[in-house]
């Protein structure tokens, strides 16, 4: 294999997100974040244990550090990432909410130097800061959507902002809790992905048994519509289940602050996205894509 499989798989991971988001963006307007949340992660636990059957790796053995970190990883990057993450795209839109996810990588980068002991040199802090550049210079321009929402917008976007800065710091401590998970012992990342979504699921489950039985449901209509049971399962499918399998290979295989910037490319894939659903492109949105790739380029070859 390729030694930059982990880049390869983030970047995998960080298109797959983009679809996702698209559709879970249609999907919040009629679900609570922590519904969405937890239906996905059911849908994504299933295909996972499908998975896991089917290629024979049953019962590996973990020790029970690394089995925590996992775990942990899951309740913060998962259960609290995730959730918050879905309240900013009702609040922001995918675009923003996908630019607030930039804060995550240095974040990481700084969290991993402190408690991970990584090292990352000129070359890759230089296209990190590329990348990030890119992705946020395509994200800021103000577009036709925003003046037709002029109403409240204020309090919404501060809202949005809120939520996404805690989404940015829940996704960082979750990928440094799982390459701490990695990096003390040799774990599948089928498993890993596993595990997170386990735990991240059982938080919401007891959130929604606690806290949430008073608050907004899904109508039961909903969930006889054919239409919205496969768009649950396809943003699972891609989002989640193979989202989150790269995410764990990606961080299995190079280091968090690397991983962690090219999995927050997202932004950049909504561009064709946007084309084909007959979004128009501005030449700075393409700007930004090309600075961004210039960044991925110093993180491949300069590493």
């Amino acid at each position: 294999m390729t030694s930059f499989q982990g880049e390869i798989a983030a970047l995998s991971a960080a298109c797959l997100w983009a679809i996702a988001s698209v559709v879970y963006g249609r999907l919040g307007e009629r679900i609570p974040p922590v519904q969405l949340n937890f239906m996905k992660g059911i849908v994504a636990i299933a295909l996972l244990l499908l998975t896991i059957v089917l290629s024979g790796e049953l019962f590996p053995s973990i020790p029970p550090i690394s089995l925590a970190l996992i775990l942990l990883s899951g309740i913060v990057g998962i259960g609290l990432g995730d959730t918050v993450f879905f309240a900013s795209i009702n609040s922001l839109g995918p675009r923003r909410a996908l630019l607030m996810g930039t804060l995550a990588p240095p974040i990481t980068a700084i969290g991993a130097m402190i408690f991970l002991q990584e090292k990352l040199n000129w070359s890759a802090w230089c296209g990190i800061l590329l990348t990030i550049l890119g992705v946020a210079w395509v994200l800021t321009e103000r577009t036709p959507e925003d003046s037709r929402k002029a109403s409240g917008a204020a309090m919404r976007l501060w809202r949005g902002i809120g939520f996404g800065v805690l989404a940015a710091i829940a996704n960082a401590m979750g990928v440094l809790f799982s390459r701490a998970a990695f990096s003390n012992a040799n774990i599948s990342p089928l498993w890993a992905a596993l595990l997170r979504l386990s735990a991240g699921v059982l938080i919401l489950l007891l959130w929604g048994l606690f806290f949430q039985s008073k608050n907004k449901t899904m109508p039961y209509s909903d969930w006889r519509s054919t239409r919205f049971i496969l768009a649950i399962i396809f943003a699972a499918f891609c989002g989640t289940y193979l989202g989150i399998w790269l995410q764990q290979i990606a961080l299995k295989f190079t280091v968090a602050g690397v991983a962690s910037t090219l999995l927050q490319t997202s932004p950049v894939f909504i561009i064709p996205i946007g084309i084909w659903l007959g979004d128009k492109v501005s030449w700075r949105a393409i700007a930004g894509v090309i600075i961004a790739i210039a960044g991925i380029g110093l993180l491949f070859y300069l590493k």
